[in-house]
């Protein structure tokens, strides 16, 4: 089966660059700056150095000792929350910034939802002194306040999206409006694995190094590179991107990506994209996304901003359809109760996205000697609000139940 892109950048039936016609020749020449950079010796020698001396790899991978005895199995996390601006959307940012530099693009644009990829893309724009506006959804900014003031203290404009939900699907359509205006001097960086050929690819191709770190470290504490399972939460799909990339190919590893069920898959309140998605074309891509009988889109909830996408990235498309990957969906609920879970029993806070991978662990079985990979995608500093309002909701209903019902 082949995972990889082929070179009209599809996975299988799922990719290519749907985009009008004043994006074409960004998009052609976007594509051939990839081709002849991503194995340049100069451009790997700059991009590694940016790695290890300004984001801080390779990121740890920790065996969670209480975690694993909590499941009765041995889980690796890999500590993308370490890395600086604190999740793994900085390995893409500094990728695509040498590439816009050698572009010669003077503007940068992003999109965010969480607000990792937009503090990432504010980072390396600052770094590389080029003018930086991001755009963001007015229900986003008000929910992932800190990464708002991060981005502005970083020199970033954070453009307000009041469109739809106001949410990550509605800061990338304006990204892509803007870009559709100002296509000469503007470099888009896309945060995920979405998006017109060459994106998907490209992302995949910064973010592989957590997979290829990974393999390493396991061998090193374990004798094996391989794992019973990576498991990593999935919205566009770049953490799981890249920690699945190296391990593709090795079919005894299981890959486990992980939804967002909102309220709950038949709810009507979900980015369960997987769940009850069907085939079309979301930013330049097709792929799988949620969407009407009429092909209008169906607006995505989750507690988490970054999974609050009603689509998902062609190569995870591909791999649900090839059976390669199986995708889960965890609640809310779940993802609060893995989170609390986590911090009580290891003392990290991990962001919203990265719970929903962590509650994946409820739903699975694995045995004693299995050594299980999660890709802890980023840390819960921008979810303390969540997290306090959370904690109250839970304490209240606690104590109204024993009040009421203790016997």
């Amino acid at each position: 089966m082949q995972y990889t892109v082929d070179e009209y950048g599809y996975y299988g039936r799922f990719g290519g660059a749907f985009v009008p016609e004043i994006l074409q020749a960004n998009i052609a020449a976007l594509k051939a700056a990839f081709r002849r950079y991503k194995d340049d010796p100069a451009f790997c020698a700059e991009f590694e150095q940016l790695l290890k001396d300004y984001v801080g790899r390779p990121s740890p991978l920790y065996r969670a000792q209480r975690l694993s005895d909590f499941y009765k199995t041995n889980i690796y996390l890999k500590r993308e929350d370490l890395n600086h601006t604190g999740a793994h959307k900085i390995n893409n940012t500094i990728g695509q910034i040498l590439l816009a530099k050698r572009m010669g693009k003077t503007h940068v644009i992003a999109e965010t939802g969480a607000g990792q990829h937009g503090v990432a893309t504010a980072t390396v724009c600052a770094l590389m002194d080029i003018r930086c506006t991001v755009f963001m959804g007015a229900t986003d900014i008000e929910r992932q306040r800190p990464n708002v003031e991060r981005m502005q203290l970083l020199g970033a404009a954070v453009e307000a999206v009041h469109s739809g939900s106001k949410t990550l699907k509605d800061a990338a359509n304006e990204a892509i409006r803007y870009w559709i205006a100002h296509p000469a001097d503007t470099h888009y960086i896309i945060g995920s694995v979405i998006g017109p050929d060459p994106y998907p690819e490209m992302v995949t191709h910064f973010q592989q190094v957590i997979s290829r770190e990974m393999r390493a470290q396991l061998k090193e504490k374990t004798g094996s590179e391989l794992p019973a399972a990576v498991i990593a939460c999935v919205g566009g799909g770049s953490n799981a991107a890249g920690a699945f990339y190296h391990f593709l190919d090795d079919a005894d590893v299981a890959l486990i990506a992980v939804e967002a069920a909102g309220r709950g898959i038949s709810s009507g309140e979900t980015a369960a994209t997987i769940a009850t998605g069907t085939e079309g074309i979301i930013h330049g891509s097709r792929t799988l996304l949620m969407q009407t009988a009429d092909g209008q889109i169906v607006e995505p909830y989750s507690i988490s901003a970054g999974l609050d996408y009603p689509g998902i990235g062609p190569l995870h498309a591909h791999l649900h359809i090839s059976g390669r990957a199986r995708f889960l969906a965890a609640t809310d609920g779940q993802a609060l109760d893995a989170a609390f879970r986590l911090m009580q029993l290891e003392g990290i806070i991990p962001a919203l996205e990265s719970a929903h991978a962590l509650a994946a662990l409820d739903q699975l079985s694995f045995g004693s000697q299995d050594h299980i990979v999660l890709c802890l995608s980023g840390r819960g500093d921008k979810d303390l609000a969540a997290y306090h309002t959370a904690a109250a909701e839970r304490s209240a209903a606690a104590a109204f139940a024993y009040q009421h019902f203790s016997l």
